[in-house]
């Protein structure tokens, strides 16, 4: 991409990749999502680089893993030597009007010092609103992180308490919810920690004790969040068009990561699952070969769009990024060098790990997915995605598989080790 486009960054908080309607679901509806999706490009295997809002959210603005932020938690700050590599401070040091709307959540840094002024809090509904007088003011081109809250009031739908942005509108009846996935069983060689994790933290992981019927009315409250979030991210894209700038943005839409939603009965975050570390990732507009299409590469949302941007911005970005622009990708072109696997990392809220909870790591590949938590039995999983896409068979207990294993193992250990991230003895 050679044009200097504006760019608008989108990021939902909480949804899953499946929670398209333009991804096959057909328990949920939300048409302005599927329209970028029609007018470019979805892709398909976007991974965050930690299933928790802050430690994803360090990576939104800096392109590193939070190992590397400072940020493996909701609570440790934001190493001060990144203070003036953030996207923010990028972008405007090439010229851009940078603004926030909406959710912030990096710990130890505003976004004013990001380089970000604040157009609204993060409520959902100001969104649309406090951008339209920034999209329309200033000759220069823009950049608009647009950081919406939803699905995360699925949390508080969770602990049956009052949602923060409003009620959705219940089911006349059982028979109006959508079923239980087919992965809603615990797999039986399944990481044991998990289970402590929601004994221990029932405030979080509330849902852990739903009957079915429950399971079934939250998996349909959730998918109505997520349409009202969708139907928001209708107004602000309007807005972009009333201020005669859809043409000439780039439209770049995400989510800091997923939430269980009835998947091995797991609701919420921190876990490794496809359902909590898959997202969304839909672009259209300047630079995007569009016509509906989806890419089956492995990306990282985290790690990616911050190069993709400045690359569109004609930015500078930090030359020991670990990510690559997306560029080549959104334009159509098959790059024979792209990656064929990627590493997620968490914690889990129990253990013995660096600050106290436990370490947990995923290594994601084209095809098979190992991940490896710190205790417990069943501590090491590895599964066929293709065969297998609801991880409910556990590879890693079959001696037959034991060299694959080995070489899993062997892999998250050097991309680790390359990536400084020092997981110490949690890999065998």
């Amino acid at each position: 991409m050679t044009d200097r486009p504006n760019i608008l960054l989108i990021s939902t908080d909480q949804q899953s990749a499946s929670a398209l309607s333009c991804a096959g679901n057909q328990d949920l509806h939300t048409p302005n999502m599927d329209r970028l999706a029609a007018e470019g490009v979805r892709f398909s295997r976007a991974y965050c680089t930690h299933p928790l809002c802050a430690p994803a959210r360090s990576s939104y603005v800096t392109g590193r893993m939070p190992h590397d932020t400072g940020v493996p938690s909701n609570q440790e700050p934001l190493r001060e030597a990144l203070h003036g590599q953030t996207l923010g401070r990028l972008l405007g040091g090439a010229g851009y009007r940078c603004a926030l709307a909406g959710k912030w959540h990096v710990p130890g840094i505003t976004p004013e010092e990001a380089g970000l002024e604040v157009l609204c809090g993060p409520r959902d509904d100001e969104i649309p609103g406090a951008s339209s007088g920034f999209l329309r003011s200033g000759r220069e081109p823009f950049f608009l992180f647009a950081s919406f809250l939803n699905p995360h009031d699925v949390c508080q739908l969770a602990r049956s308490q009052p949602l923060p942005q409003g009620p959705v509108p219940g089911p006349a009846s059982l028979a109006e919810c959508p079923n239980l996935p087919a992965n809603f069983e615990e797999p039986p060689y399944g990481p044991e920690i998990l289970r402590w994790v929601q004994a221990h933290t029932r405030r979080v992981y509330a849902a852990a004790g739903f009957t079915a019927e429950e399971w079934r009315r939250f998996r349909h409250q959730y998918f109505r969040i997520v349409e009202r979030v969708d139907a928001e991210i209708g107004r602000l894209l309007e807005a972009v068009r009333d201020a005669g700038r859809w043409e000439d943005t780039l439209v770049l839409l995400t989510s800091d990561h997923g939430d269980g939603h009835g998947a091995h009965r797991w609701n919420g975050k921190t876990a490794l699952w496809e359902e909590v570390i898959r997202v969304p990732l839909l672009a259209r507009g300047p630079g995007v070969r569009g016509g509906g299409r989806v890419e089956e590469r492995l990306v990282s949302n985290g790690l990616d769009l911050l190069p993709t941007i400045c690359e569109a911005a004609g930015a500078a970005a930090p030359a020991d990024l670990p990510g690559r622009s997306l560029g080549p990708l959104l334009a159509g072109e098959e790059p024979d060098d792209w990656r064929n696997d990627l590493v997620v990392e968490t914690i889990t809220g129990i253990g013995d790990g660096p600050g106290g909870p436990a370490l947990a790591r995923a290594l994601v590949g084209e095809r098979r997915k190992y991940s490896v938590y710190a205790l417990g039995r069943g501590r090491e999983q590895l599964v066929d995605l293709a065969s297998d896409p609801g991880e409910m068979v556990n590879l890693a207990v079959e001696a037959r598989h034991g060299d694959e294993l080995e070489a899993c193992r062997q892999r998250l250990r050097s991309l680790c080790r390359a990536g400084g991230d020092d997981v110490g003895r949690l890999i065998p």
